[in-house]
């Protein structure tokens, strides 16, 4: 079977024949690829790229690149002229569009600052847009909500690199236009994890105004999706912990799902599939999940069951990920080999499984693991479909 890489994922979506299936993996750190790449014995990223045999290429807005490219200076450098990110340096804290601070240099996420948790010294002040700092000082926070306003979606230049990533690699690639900072995560980077939680048993329609603030922006950017044309969607929002979700089921349907719901209607109108990130263990959600409309589950972490989930929603859900990154540093390779073997065959039995990490490889993982990820997956992707 002579098909594209995307084809290949389409049709895996789609639960159409495939010669084998498709596999992501991706490094934490951005600025770290230069270092893998010479530590595969490889010359250059795209011989790197051609090692992994990625089938998925993720774009972002202008507006999100700064959360994901703020190790990687002259990129920001770039973003600051474009009036997408604000460095300190100094500090090495990265500020983006929404005042949201993060912390820089570290190999991994952590929000450092957020707008309206309160803590808006004269110094930070200098970094955030003009159009917020009223609201990152005001001590009110029901005064600080309604001044506080999210960025203007439509601003110029937002989308050049989703249309400019479409155009080069569509078909090549399955190109991704990534949703992560969703709903629920923007809120708590706007106001603060513990403030946010805090909230919600205490005065929730604080929360629900943020919510419905991020929830606007984010219907504008999934309705972009759908205008540039690409074939997927995308929705991001950590609501896991390792033992279950962040939310009791009836706050989850109360202040989560409908959101969400409205959101996904942008997609599924226009008849995409729609793949959703979550880290943890949220198999609590996933039933209502699927009733919304839910096509792919990202990045599956085996902090659930996946057996089960397996069996009871295989028929439901497209899988992605699965592979344990949290035991990957402590591994040695017959080990990295076997766990990634038994998790590729517990998911992708039959199709139905985009092979992947659980979550980005980390700076801590050997190379000889990443050796025997690679070759593993090699080797099964295609055997398991037939078992």
């Amino acid at each position: 079977m002579n098909i594209t890489k995307e084809e290949r994922v389409l049709r895996t979506i789609s639960r159409k024949e495939v010669d084998y299936l498709p596999s992501q993996i991706v490094f934490a750190d951005k600025s770290r690829y230069a270092a893998i790449s010479k530590d595969l014995g490889l010359s250059s990223k795209k011989e790197l790229d051609d090692y992994l045999e990625n089938h998925f290429f993720i774009t972002f807005t202008k507006q999100d690149k700064p959360m994901v490219y703020k190790d990687i200076q002259d990129e920001i450098e770039k973003m600051k002229i474009d009036g997408y990110a604000n460095p300190d340096w100094k500090n090495n804290v990265v500020y983006d569009d929404w005042g949201i601070g993060y912390k820089a240099g570290i190999g991994s996420f952590f929000v450092s600052f957020h707008p309206l948790q309160g803590k808006t010294t004269n110094e930070i002040l200098n970094f955030m847009p003009e159009r917020i700092k009223e609201a990152t000082t005001e001590k009110n926070i029901n005064i600080a909500i309604k001044k506080y306003t999210c960025p203007d979606a439509y601003q110029k230049g937002n989308f050049d690199d989703w249309k400019k990533d479409l155009k080069n690699y569509s078909g090549d690639f399955m190109v991704w236009p990534s949703g992560d900072g969703g709903i629920y995560e923007r809120s708590y980077h706007i106001l603060g994890w513990n403030e946010l939680m805090t909230y919600i048993a205490s005065e929730p329609s604080i929360v629900e105004e943020v919510f419905d603030k991020v929830l606007d922006y984010k219907i504008k950017i999934a309705k972009k999706t759908v205008d540039i044309g690409f074939k997927m969607g995308h929705a991001g929002d950590d609501l896991g912990t390792q033992n279950g979700g962040f939310f009791s089921d009836k706050m989850f349907k109360a202040l989560i799902l409908p959101r969400l719901k409205k959101l996904f209607e942008v997609f599924k109108n226009a008849h995409i599939p729609i793949m959703m990130h979550s880290c943890g263990n949220i198999s609590q959600y996933i039933p209502d999940l699927i009733d919304i409309g839910l096509d792919i589950l990202e990045p599956c972490q085996p902090c659930m069951d996946l057996s089960f989930l397996k069996k009871e929603y295989g028929n439901d859900l497209i899988f992605y990920g699965g592979i344990n990154t949290q035991v990957l540093p402590y591994l040695n390779e017959e080990q990295t080999m076997e766990m990634v073997r038994e998790t590729i065959r517990t998911l992708g039995k039959g199709g139905g499984y985009i092979i992947a990490p659980a979550q980005e490889i980390m700076n801590d993982v050997p190379i000889s693991n990443i050796k025997a990820l690679i070759k593993t997956i090699k080797e099964e992707r295609g055997k398991v479909l037939n078992l």
